[in-house]
């Protein structure tokens, strides 16, 4: 009997096996179904098939074949395999700079996610992506160590003119980084004093930084220094229930942020 790791090698040494497999755990197929559907020739068929009858993973079902309960067993492991490691691939360049520590999140929950690096000639293309997202959004919670200055401009600017509702929960450092300067403080105190407008800080930080808007979740992805490496935006379920839940943390875990304190 061949050891596992010899059974996973026969399998992704042939793209053709692969699919022939993932066809007949779906169902009922005749050689001639499978050949239109992979492209592969009757010779290639009929050893796949061979092969898997020999393992017990298929059995004939009249004139065509169909997966053993065991060779459904097989593809299903497989395809998992297969996805979590184009999930890895995708997230090889930034699983340095995830916030792991802080999101009760399965990985594989980012397979369709939207990742957007900087780049030579889109340096800011991380936030640029943000922002636009923040342009249209009408539901706007956050958590965040950090509020950036252009950020902070169009949540603003939106919420004050009525366009968007705003809730956010910032790490006490966020909020001392607006007040030092003059500018931002003026920015910061018209968004506190807008209607559609809570904001609440929390004295033990906020170790991530998170933005939902309406059914979009965005996370800013920085390095030890600060320094923005990328960003990762999804619509996934899972992902966005999590980022619900860590934001009734951080909110139920935050006080008000006053209007007088600003100017302390």
């Amino acid at each position: 009997m061949e050891s596992a790791l010899e059974e996973i090698e026969f399998l992704a040494l042939s793209a053709n096996r692969v699919e022939v497999l993932r066809l007949l755990s779906a169902g009922r197929r005749t050689r001639t179904e499978l050949a239109a559907e992979t492209g592969a020739s009757q010779a290639t068929l009929g050893r796949i098939l061979g092969d898997f009858e020999d393992r017990s993973w298929i059995r004939r079902d009249g004139d065509g074949y169909v997966a053993t309960a065991t060779g459904r067993l097989v593809a299903e492991g497989f395809t998992d395999l297969q996805e979590i490691l184009e999930t890895e691939g995708k997230l090889r360049d930034i699983v340095d700079y995830l916030p792991t520590h802080a999101m009760d999140v399965d990985l594989r929950r980012l397979a369709d996610a939207t990742i957007t690096a900087p780049s030579a000639t889109r340096p800011n293309a991380p936030l640029g992506r943000l922002l636009d997202v923040l342009e249209d959004g009408v539901d706007v919670r956050t958590f965040s160590h950090t509020f950036n200055e252009q950020a902070l401009g169009v949540v603003r600017e939106r919420v004050t003119d009525g366009e968007q509702r705003f809730r956010g929960v910032f790490g006490r450092s966020a909020i001392d980084a607006l007040t030092d300067d003059t500018a931002l403080r003026g920015q910061l105190e018209a968004l506190l004093a807008a209607d559609g407008a809570e904001i609440r800080v929390r004295e033990e930080g906020v170790p991530i930084a998170v933005m939902l808007v309406d059914d979009l979740v965005y996370l800013l992805l920085r390095d030890e220094n600060g320094i923005l490496r990328a960003s990762v935006d999804t619509d996934d379920d899972a992902v966005r229930a999590w980022a619900v839940d860590a934001l009734d943390h951080y909110w139920r875990t935050a006080t008000p942020l006053e209007p007088e304190s600003l100017s302390d």
